[in-house]
């Protein structure tokens, strides 16, 4: 195996943990509820924090990875986010677990500005391996329902930090023992369709700014209460917290194939092109989604992760499309920032409409109006014809 095939395959395995630790909680919190007498909103809360570190710490960590190392800070990225998940399954109260999330979102940040900067810098196929990697973010998604609600139910809530925690630490142990600190190889230089004008990039991140907010709250926002929307519409037909979690881990599972799909696109059709159809899914999908019930929501939870999954995709090809690889990583580190601060408000939203307000009925078409703004962006979005991904790093 060459390095550059090492360095993306550690990187693919650390976005699976980098999203399964994030949601952990929102699963284990099924089974928490009785220990410590609070209601689900309640608990749901003590995350925020977690999900605030997420996004403020991604400016430091790209700033970091840029100027210091991108492989030791993805070292630091495995060893710290394993400690914190550890940390946070010996917490003795409610205050103890906000402590411990947030200290997962804080290790959790740096992984989005400098792990994605390390992939780019060694793909040979920009929008193949951004896909890629994307499935296996999302399988992340997947496996923190389907794992914690196995582990949950069957050892208890803490089990479900600490078993994880440990065995990330020993992938950290293997990444620093098989990936050597080296420089990025040099971009490879191809034909292109010429440099892009100035008013065509800050268009395309104005727009990509207003997806960012209003897509990183949509998917948040999904992931979070997918567990708890299959526990309440689907109780007739799953009882527990390993069956809501096998469905769950089915529903992202699928959802997930659209970012390979979405990034061997990209790599054959200009970004708008492929970003107008998906976006169009996402507020039709949400609004269903307030009213649903029974079998029927599974299908239609598959095609509303789909449209929502993709859109990573398309944001951070957008990304990698208009930047030179010396300052990539601080310019993803400026995007998650955007993104998983917006994210965060994503808590306190599905946090008071499910115990004040009217439940997840109320919640979706919210959610669906954010969803308008993601294709209202795609709509405007430039269409000029796709630049080759190497001769763009190299600019």
């Amino acid at each position: 195996m060459t390095h550059a095939r090492r360095v993306i395959s550690f990187i693919n395995i650390a976005h699976v943990v980098d999203h399964m630790f994030m949601l952990i909680f929102p699963t284990a919190v099924i089974g928490m509820t009785a220990s410590f007498d609070m209601s689900y909103g309640e608990l749901l809360t003590l995350s925020l924090g977690g999900f605030i570190a997420f996004g403020a710490g991604s400016l430091p960590a790209g700033w970091l990875g840029d100027v210091w190392s991108r492989r030791n800070m993805m070292a630091v990225f495995f060893f710290g986010i394993g400690t914190a998940a550890i940390l946070t399954g010996f917490a003795s109260g409610p205050t103890g677990i906000a402590a411990g999330l947030t200290l997962i979102g804080l290790f959790a940040a740096i992984y989005h500005p400098v792990g994605t900067a390390m992939l780019t810098a060694h793909a040979d196929r920009l929008g193949h391996e951004i896909g890629v990697n994307g499935v296996f973010g999302n399988l992340g998604v997947a496996f923190a329902a389907l794992i914690t609600g196995g582990i949950t139910q069957y050892l208890g809530w803490r089990a479900a930090f600490i078993i994880p925690g440990v065995l990330v630490m020993a992938v950290g142990v293997a990444f620093l023992l098989l990936v050597p600190d080296r420089p990025a190889p040099a971009p490879k230089t191809k034909a292109s369709a010429g440099p892009i004008p100035r008013s065509v990039m800050v268009r395309a991140f104005a727009i990509l700014a207003v997806v960012t907010i209003a897509g990183g709250l949509v998917f948040n926002a999904t992931t979070i209460v997918m567990p708890q929307l299959f526990t309440e519409r689907l109780a007739d037909l799953v009882s527990t917290p390993l069956g809501v979690g096998a469905l769950t881990c089915l529903v992202f599972v699928l959802g997930a194939t659209s970012q390979l799909i979405v990034g061997r696109l990209i790599d054959r059709y200009s970004l708008r092109a492929v970003f107008v159809p998906l976006a169009a899914l996402q507020a039709p999908c949400l609004l269903l989604a307030a009213t649903t019930g029974g079998w029927v929501l599974l299908p239609l939870a598959v095609v509303m992760m789909f449209a929502i999954f993709g859109q990573v995709t398309i944001n951070d090809g957008m990304v990698a499309h208009y930047t030179a690889d010396r300052w990539r990583a601080r310019a993803y580190a400026v995007r998650y920032l955007v993104s998983f601060g917006a994210s965060a408000c994503a808590v306190p939203l599905v946090a008071f409409m499910h115990d004040h307000g009217s439940g997840f009925a109320g919640l979706f078409p919210v959610l669906a109006a954010f969803g308008g703004a993601v294709f209202a962006g795609a709509l405007v979005f430039p269409g000029r014809p796709r630049r080759q991904p190497a001769m763009a790093a190299a600019e």
